[in-house]
């Protein structure tokens, strides 16, 4: 245990990105009649979240990963949580994310009360069930063991089947209804790759499991990868199981597709990278996952090219950008994981910062169908800016973070360099270029031309949230009577979507440093000792 210089130990610090959250959910519950209340306890506890989160990155960077165990119980019998270099980084991603959505939220809300009288998003609901879902993603990046992960994913899934859900519109329940059969699926696969793991090794513990999975038998070590990598493949939405995503995120009020895109998926492929770095380092399936990251790159992005709907649009690369990151992971060598944890830092603030974006165009436009948008450039420079900003990083262009994190990705390609490697570089390289094509679109439709230039269309029919005149279903075809006026952009939200916005500029000015922090996180990962170590006592570790 390790002491900072004033006093405290960091190891006391690893629960709480955890327990605030949810304290802080309990107390949001209790103000339930005082909203400025509520709206001050979440601010303070995901700004809290944000400075533990820093801390833990600083000091498992200078002294190792940081473990508790909890229950009392022998080690290793109880439940342990880790902060090593690669969960903290997440952490502080992730808080970051969370804390900005939600003063979009809180922007968002006040300004439909006092417009509408009654908020698109019933914050008196929404505040604990979204600090149960920043719960939930922290106790995922700090699980020590299979089923306390699983305990983490069940807690945000939970939460985020009530968050997609809010307005009980009848587009957001059949949108809803299809995320958790999916969710339902890939929870039950999980739980019965963890009673497999059990009952071949004897134990849950990760770091246990590193030492016995490599005394089984390669048939059944295999049978209990694929069990792992599927479940964890469907919540990451990876090719072919990503169909539900695109039809499942778009219809949630704006805030929570933004945290949504940027975050839940994340959590899949930081379960893939744990398990594939810790358990499974000499995978047979290395070929295999190659393919699943080329398919998810390629069809996620012809999928974009081919939408008229801006939620769609970012929907489907999302889906391809995964890819890259899975792409980074089968290469499973250091270089490919230090490129795959920049991309995901990278991508959850660009991801985010675009679907806040997306939201302010709703609001500003009344719908997002490129068919019936334009002028938005004139309408909002600041909007255009932001817009443009994002875009740009997300395709990849010199010298933004996103082009940084797809070089050392396609250089831990080359430097593998088989063929399958090198399909991998070609495949990410034309998928850079397609998203870039899909956002130009978006920028010379929906910023760059007029209203007088927009081919005339049928106007949809809600079919979705009321007052909204391009429901997410409008997007899909549905038709609708009436444009909804156009509004002002609230500072509130448009502070916290350039404060996003910034992060992902950020990311590049201090990339230098932060691609050195994944290198280290990536030899950490490769080595396993330093994980399996810390959480281990030695007379377990034999």
């Amino acid at each position: 245990m390790i002491d900072l210089p004033t006093g405290i130990h960091v190891p006391d610090l690893v629960p709480l990105p955890v327990l605030l959250p949810l304290l802080g959910a309990a107390l949001t519950l209790a103000f339930r009649r005082s909203p400025r209340l509520q709206r001050g306890v979440s601010i303070a506890v995901l700004a809290a979240v944000v400075a533990v989160a820093a801390l833990l990155v600083w000091q498992t960077d200078a002294h190792g990963p940081q473990v508790l165990w909890l229950g009392g119980w022998q080690e290793p019998l109880g439940i342990s949580l880790v902060a090593d270099r690669l969960s903290a980084l997440m952490l502080l991603v992730s808080g970051i994310v969370t804390l900005l959505v939600l003063v979009f939220a809180i922007g968002q809300g006040q300004a439909e009360s006092e417009e509408e009288g009654e908020s698109e998003t019933p914050l008196t609901i929404f505040h604990p069930t979204y600090l149960v879902l920043a719960a939930g993603v922290a106790n995922a990046f700090l699980a020590g063991d299979l089923f306390n992960l699983f305990v983490g994913f069940e807690i945000l899934l939970f939460s985020s089947y009530v968050l997609i859900t809010l307005g009980g519109s009848a587009a957001r329940i059949h949108a809803g209804t299809t995320y958790v059969v999916v969710s339902l699926l890939s929870s039950a696969l999980f739980l019965v790759g963890i009673a497999a793991v059990y009952a071949a090794t004897g134990t849950v513990n990760l770091a246990q499991l590193a030492i016995r999975i490599g005394h089984l038998s390669p048939a059944v070590a295999l049978v209990l990868q694929l069990c792992l990598l599927t479940a964890f493949g469907i919540k990451a939405a990876i090719f072919p199981m990503s169909a539900w995503l695109p039809d499942s995120y778009p219809t949630a009020p704006a805030p929570v597709t933004a945290v949504f895109a940027g975050l839940l998926t994340k959590v899949g492929v930081y379960a893939i990278i744990r398990v594939q770095t810790l358990l499974f380092p000499d995978s047979p399936l290395q070929g295999l996952l190659m393919w699943a990251a080329l398919l998810t790159m390629v069809v996620g992005i012809l999928g974009a090219v081919s939408q008229s709907g801006l939620k769609r649009i970012l929907s489907f690369t999302l889906v391809s950008h995964i890819g890259y990151m899975v792409f980074g992971i089968a290469l499973a060598t250091e270089a490919g994981t230090a490129g795959a944890i920049f991309y995901v830092a990278h991508h959850i603030t660009i991801q985010t910062a675009l679907f806040l974006i997306t939201g302010l165009v709703e609001r500003l436009a009344g719908t997002t169908s490129l068919d019936r948008l334009g002028g938005l450039a004139a309408a909002s420079p600041v909007l255009a800016t932001l817009f443009f900003v994002s875009a740009m990083n997300l395709s990849g262009i010199p010298p933004l973070s996103g082009f940084l994190a797809k070089v050392g990705l396609l250089d831990a390609g080359i430097a593998v360099g088989t063929p399958l490697a090198w399909l991998l570089v070609v495949g990410g390289i034309v998928t850079s270029l397609l998203t870039l094509y899909a956002l130009a679109k978006v920028w010379s439709q929906a910023f760059w031309r007029t209203l007088a230039d927009a081919p005339a269309a049928p106007r949809p029919t809600p079919a979705g949230d009321a007052g909204d005149a391009s429901p997410d279903a409008a997007e899909g075809g549905v038709a609708v009577l009436v444009q909804a006026p156009p509004r002002t952009l609230p500072r509130t939200m448009l502070g916290a979507t350039a404060a996003m916005t910034a992060v992902g500029l950020l990311i590049t000015v201090v990339a230098g440093p932060l691609y050195a922090y994944t290198q280290r996180a990536a030899a950490d990962l490769a080595s396993r000792q330093p994980y399996v170590t810390s959480v281990l006592p030695p007379e377990v570790r034999r």
